[in-house]
């Protein structure tokens, strides 16, 4: 299925400055892979050495955070809505 996927704005020098991405996937883990494939070292930007999310990377799908689903085996339905957040800290 094909999804739309919103880059964030400190990602997307990785993304060929587009603000957003069609890919076919059906789970999150898909989709990274789909990301780094078009885009080669996308996925170190928002994994770690082991392939897991970043602890500053949040995943949503339809508002909910895949941490607290099936975290990367999370499957995303046609029409979901998918956001990359990176977080922001500061002080």
């Amino acid at each position: 299925m094909s999804l739309k996927i919103i880059i964030p704005t400190p990602l997307r020098k990785f993304a060929g400055n587009q603000d957003s991405v069609e890919v076919d996937a059906a789970t999150v883990q898909e989709i990274i892979d789909q990301l780094e494939e078009k885009f080669p070292g996308f996925r170190s930007r928002i994994c770690d050495e082991g392939g897991d999310l970043r602890r500053f990377i949040n995943i949503y799908i339809d508002g909910e955070d895949v941490r607290f689903l099936d975290n990367l085996s999370t499957e995303v339905s046609d029409r979901a809505e998918v956001s990359i957040v990176p977080a922001i800290a500061g002080g």
